[in-house]
């Protein structure tokens, strides 16, 4: 293949399968009934096409989401092994036309980490819930480990009759059941399955065994591996450049597992970082570094010689080309990436990089939907997960559309409408696109959101879109169109707080955009997700911030990932920003906030009491009187929709804020739900 990044598409054998390139699909769960069967545990067409679709896009090889092979309330590939092997046939067909391969990742399930979806499933010994650390996980008996092994070895045979190409065990990973196993923090056994490291990766070996003698010494057996758990303690996980005493497992006992596998017969390690006590390891947020996991896994291949994949944040191919063709690594595994653009392999290889449809790694349209029990998709991409049904086609009359705002939402209107033939005006008020996500993108560790702004812009240049800037558009310039999106966006919610008229008192926008906090004392008006990331950011600046929420609790953002949730409050922790919740500012005055801390009315009065006491007082608020040299206020925005009020009707769509301030995810899926079908 002609292409910049030789050793990133040149092809890779894992086992005797050769994989056409060295781009890898991370597995991530598959698990709602429109994509995967409940009937066979075999992905439905519309789940197969979702992978097929990157393959198409250049992908080498696709490894799917986790398929149990231990029945958990009927979830299980062994449940109906016909079925299973004669549905999943589409999808490894489908791969293989493509020219991709396959790899099933298969699964002994959650231990310790059973998140309340599924139901409960044993740990390897009685040890505290990740979830609720007031329950304690049973633990499994011998007679359970040895079907374990028995049915993953059964869960193999049936994906290499499906056609599968190799299979993935789940895992040595993220502190699921297998890796509790092996790490001696959660191990508490004192059999033949616990105690010396050689005991607790005999099930780990078993597997490996079974599935050979099973499918043959030839067939692919990949392992999901953490290089390093970055477990500071029971639910606590450790920050990049933290001190702090590993609990689970560190780099020196896992170069000797990661030997140890290659010498049990595992073909592959397909690696990553972290566990669930520090879950955004695994699941990196934008307040991870990119390719976060990178300097870990290439150590590996200082000790193994089978391949060796790196995920996490990992999206830069010129990077990736750089370590695989100096020998440090062998696949660049992507997750998000890929569902954000499927066809990111073939625009690496063409080197068409500004048209890559950016990850901004938020994770609302996947994991946070998958928590909710909904189909996995893309908060940058509607059509992820419904390929079929949300694939755009050319309307049949052409409309003339006008799209009144260049917000996201206003700009992904364009580009749908666009793409589908319509002709677009754009008419934006201010000199530039954006709209509030230009602010929220200022922080330096949302680069990614910058590069969607960026790709935004260029799709409007692309498709030839009309854009007239620092235009208002009246009700008088809105006839004659066919069509009419109305994105004019929302403003900030003001405060008439005593001395917020102070010109040390600034909003979240012009704080994020404009002006420089230069005080030492911060208060935060506001613990929202904007306002903790603005209290996060300033804090490592090296300001002493304080957040003030009036609610009982912060980052309370409805489909909100834990991972993102649990890194910015280890953040705001690791950078002493105090939190005084059940709170609001009563003046600014003399450099100095006045804040009431209130009390919540309890169910009963032992709790109230306990509360008041912790407070210091005897049945009264306690007051703050807080040194604040600056303020910002971040609570939230209004509804702009004075123009759809006056010009609505049956062509004119409310959208993006103007119609509910929310969040990025809801904007482009609101656009490109109605455009597609105008």
């Amino acid at each position: 293949m002609e292409t910049k990044y030789q050793a990133l598409f040149s092809p890779l054998k894992i086992g005797p399968v050769e994989v056409p390139n060295r781009i890898a699909m991370m597995p991530m769960g598959v698990f709602s009934p429109r994509l995967l069967s409940m009937e066979t545990i075999a992905y439905t067409k519309d789940g197969a096409d979702y992978y097929i679709e990157r393959v198409k896009g250049g992908t080498g090889l696709i490894i799917t989401g986790l398929m149990p092979v231990v029945d958990n309330m009927g979830f299980c590939i062994l449940s109906n092994p016909e079925g299973y092997v004669r549905d999943m046939k589409y999808l490894m067909d489908g791969v293989h036309e493509a020219g991709g391969k396959v790899f099933v990742q298969l699964t002994a399930l959650t231990g310790r980490a059973n998140h309340g979806l599924t139901g409960i499933t044993p740990a390897p010994a009685p040890i505290q819930n990740v979830w609720d650390p007031t329950k304690i996980d049973i633990g499994m008996t011998k007679e359970e480990i040895h079907q374990y092994v028995k049915n993953f070895a059964e869960g193999a045979k049936l994906v290499q009759d499906a056609g599968g190409d190799g299979v993935e065990i789940h895992a040595v990973h993220e502190g699921y059941l297998l890796d509790q196993f092996v790490i001696s923090f959660f191990n508490r056994r004192t059999d033949e399955y616990g105690g010396s490291l050689e005991n607790r990766l005999r099930i780990i070996k078993e597997i490996v065994e079974a599935i050979k003698e099973k499918c043959g010494a030839d067939f692919p057996v990949s392992m999901r591996y953490s290089v390093k758990s970055y477990v500071k303690d029971f639910n606590r996980g450790a920050l990049p450049g933290e001190t702090f005493e590993e609990k689970g497992r560190d780099y020196e006992e896992s170069w000797v597992v990661a030997k140890k596998l290659e010498e049990f017969g595992y073909d592959m390690l397909n690696c990553d970082n972290g566990s669930y006590d520090s879950w955004f390891w695994a699941h990196p947020p934008m307040y991870m570094p990119k390719a976060c996991n990178l300097d870990d896994v290439m150590k590996l291949k200082e000790v193994v010689n089978i391949p060796i994949v790196c995920a996490g944040r990992f999206d830069d191919p010129e990077l990736a080309d750089k370590v695989i063709a100096e020998g440090k690594l062998d696949m660049m595994g992507m997750g998000r990436p890929l569902l954000a653009d499927p066809e990111i392999a073939n625009k690496f290889a063409e080197g068409r990089l500004a048209d890559v449809r950016p990850c901004i790694y938020c994770h609302q349209g996947c994991l946070g939907r998958i928590f909710q029990g909904k189909d996995i998709s893309c908060a940058v991409n509607p059509a992820c997960g419904r390929e079929k049904s949300y694939a755009l086609t050319p309307a049949e009359t052409a409309k003339k559309v006008l799209v009144v705002g260049g917000g996201i939402g206003g700009m992904e209107a364009a580009r749908v409408a666009a793409l589908r033939g319509h002709k677009v005006d754009l008419m934006e008020k201010t000199d530039e696109l954006g709209g509030v996500f230009v602010a929220a993108a200022t922080p330096d560790f949302k680069e990614d959101d910058r590069a969607l702004l960026e790709w935004y812009k260029k799709q409007m240049i692309d498709l030839g879109i009309n854009i007239q800037m620092n235009t208002e558009v009246t009700e008088a310039m809105t006839k004659g169109y066919d069509e009419i999106f109305v994105a004019t966006g929302a403003s900030e919610r003001k405060l008439e707080t005593p001395g917020f008229d102070s010109e040390h008192v600034t909003y979240a926008i012009d704080a994020l955009k404009n002006k420089e906090i230069t005080g030492e004392n911060v208060v935060v008006v506001g613990g929202g997700l904007t306002g903790c990331e603005i209290a996060y950011d300033l804090a490592r600046k090296g300001k002493k911030v304080t957040i003030v929420e009036a609610s009982e609790t912060i980052i309370n953002a409805f489909g909100l990932s834990a991972a993102n949730y649990n890194m910015l409050m280890e953040l705001l922790d690791y950078y002493n920003v105090t939190v005084i919740k059940n709170a609001v500012v009563d003046k600014f005055e003399d450099s100095k906030a006045y804040i009431t801390e209130t009390i919540k009315n309890y169910p009963n009065v032992a709790n109230r009491a306990q509360h008041m006491f912790a407070l210091g007082v005897q049945g009264m608020p306690k007051v703050h009187e807080i040194p604040a040299d600056d303020i910002v206020v971040s609570v939230g925005y209004l509804p702009d929709d004075n123009l759809y009020q006056a010009i609505k009707g049956d062509n004119v769509y409310l959208i993006g804020d103007a119609k509910k301030p929310t969040n990025v995810m809801d904007a482009i899926w609101a656009a490109y739900e109605v455009a597609m079908k105008v």
